[in-house]
């Protein structure tokens, strides 16, 4: 199978030693419709089997250096830094994590509240997760919500954020920023693929959101009827993002549309019912 097949590589100038890509449904998975095939996410209501079998292969198609260290995904703005002694933590929480799936039949409860550390909780439940040690992946589940990726650039240090409306307007890649140890100044940052602008609707909750906070935001909508307006997520993120001390020629991607794309992406907005990508990032 060819690369392109299985994943899209994030187009930015990251050190060299930085890797980073969003995979794509057509990847070597086993999952059957609606969820086919190459679903990463155990909470999207596939067979838990088959997306076991699918981060298997991710592991040895993308030669990963470790497994990638998901998140329980909550659209908060909880950060975690997978270094020095919470990377044993994370490695015993990711074996429970696949221990959970072998043998649920239903979605796993729950973790206790808090960074995700203690015992009985499979995953940390955040939505943004940084490291300075080489070789601990990155992990970030979309489908239609926005994946950024972070990188100083001397390579020192990566992070991955899971921006939905709700986790962007809260302010979740203004503190994946803050609790990189490197400079804003000094970071590059990719936006990955999310629901674009020509066909992303939403209604004023989503508006209010971000219009009370910053009116300039609303250049951001367009209306398209009362009480609703399409929104450019990518113009929203570069706006926080260079808020947050990143500068803007330092930010790079976006122009992707999971809405629009069927044969690559899984959209939650076109489809109800699908899978995950995977977006990961790790230095070598």
């Amino acid at each position: 199978m060819r690369d392109g097949d299985a994943w899209l590589p994030a187009d930015w100038p990251a050190p060299a030693n930085v890797r980073g890509f969003t995979t794509l449904r057509t990847g070597p998975g086993v999952s059957a419709p609606p969820f086919d095939r190459f679903n990463l996410g155990l909470r999207a209501g596939d067979e838990a089997e088959a997306v076991l079998r699918n981060r298997a292969a991710l592991i040895e198609h993308a030669a990963l250096p470790s497994p990638p260290r998901w998140l329980r995904q909550v659209h908060g703005v909880a950060v975690v830094r997978f270094d020095g002694a919470a990377q044993l933590h994370a490695d015993l929480a990711n074996a429970a994590a696949s221990e959970v799936a072998r043998t649920a039949t239903q979605t796993p409860p729950l973790p206790l509240a808090g960074e995700g550390w203690g015992e009985g909780t499979p995953e940390p439940e955040a939505d943004a997760s940084v490291t300075s040690t080489p070789g601990t992946v990155l992990a970030i589940l979309t489908a239609d919500c926005l994946p950024v990726l972070f990188a100083a650039d001397d390579g020192s240090e990566v992070g991955a954020a899971h921006a939905g409306w709700r986790g962007l307007a809260a302010g979740v890649l203004e503190a994946t920023a803050a609790a990189m140890r490197t400079p804003p100044q000094r970071l590059i940052a990719w936006l990955g693929p999310a629901a674009g602008p020509q066909h992303y609707e939403v209604g004023a909750e989503v508006y209010d959101a971000f219009v009370t906070q910053d009116r300039a935001a609303a250049h951001a909508f367009v209306a398209t009827r009362p009480q609703h307006w399409r929104v450019d997520l990518y113009a929203l993120a570069r706006r926080r993002l260079a808020a947050a001390g990143l500068v803007p020629a330092n930010l790079h991607g976006g122009g992707f549309c999971t809405i629009s794309d069927p044969q690559r992406f899984y959209s939650h907005r076109r489809d109800q019912r699908g899978g995950r990508m995977a977006t990961l990032i790790w230095s070598e």
